[in-house]
């Protein structure tokens, strides 16, 4: 089973731009990496993401990045964060990649929207299958007895990924992509025996309007 950690999903391919980089090498990198942002470092200090809107905004290719009042500098994971983290934080900024910060501040990468659904072994482009994600008390944790009762329903665990709840000790974060969009039953079946469900991600509107804008969201980002 593939790591599911942010620190485990690190893309070596994308580099960081420094704040002595000029607009116009920042605009070059953009389009070499087919990125729409890069991350931009104080020395090894994770500083924020400078977008094409942001170059944009500046005629004179020469201005250094240092100049730019850059955004997203709060939106980041810790390197041992869930990679369900990563997808949440970019859907919530409508961003690509997002960078990984250590707890000192310095930058350790970034890991991108298909790199973390491509660990998870989602295949997008057909649409097929969703991602739910639970939590639980840990002593109620039992794969077996979840299998059970989604299979129950006419469907079947593909993968599966537990951790420990970010928020609460004592709880687990468990994340499953299943071999079905009918999530609806599932659901009902899994919160009738006491289990969280805390996200969603389905290829079909059926589980509600803002669950289907956010897995397509995932899928044009990756399109991009």
């Amino acid at each position: 089973m593939p790591a599911l950690l942010a620190e485990d999903l690190l893309n070596e391919m994308i580099p960081p731009l420094k704040g002595t980089d000029s607009a116009a090498k920042a605009a070059r990198w953009l389009d070499e990496f087919h990125v729409g942002q890069l991350p931009v470092l104080d020395n090894r200090h994770y500083r924020g993401l400078v977008t094409e809107a942001d170059l944009a905004d500046f005629d004179d290719p020469n201005t250094l990045l240092s100049e730019l009042p850059l955004g997203f500098a709060d939106t980041y994971v810790r390197p041992d964060q869930h990679f369900y983290r990563v997808m949440e934080l970019a859907i919530q900024n409508k961003i690509q990649l997002v960078p990984v910060v250590d707890a000192q501040h310095e930058y350790a990468g970034v890991v991108t929207i298909s790199d973390a659904l491509a660990a998870f072994g989602q295949q997008p482009a057909g649409g097929q299958g969703a991602i739910i994600v639970l939590t639980m008390e840990e002593r109620d944790y039992s794969l077996s007895q979840i299998s059970r009762y989604v299979e129950e329903n006419n469907a079947k665990i593909l993968h599966a990924h537990v951790a420990q709840d970010e928020n609460d000790p004592y709880r687990v974060r468990l994340t499953l992509k299943l071999n079905t969009n009918n999530m609806a039953s599932i659901t009902a079946t899994l919160e009738r025996f006491g289990y969280v469900v805390t996200a969603q991600f389905n290829g079909t509107a059926a589980l509600g309007e803002d669950e289907h804008e956010r897995y397509d969201a995932l899928l044009r980002y990756l399109s991009i």
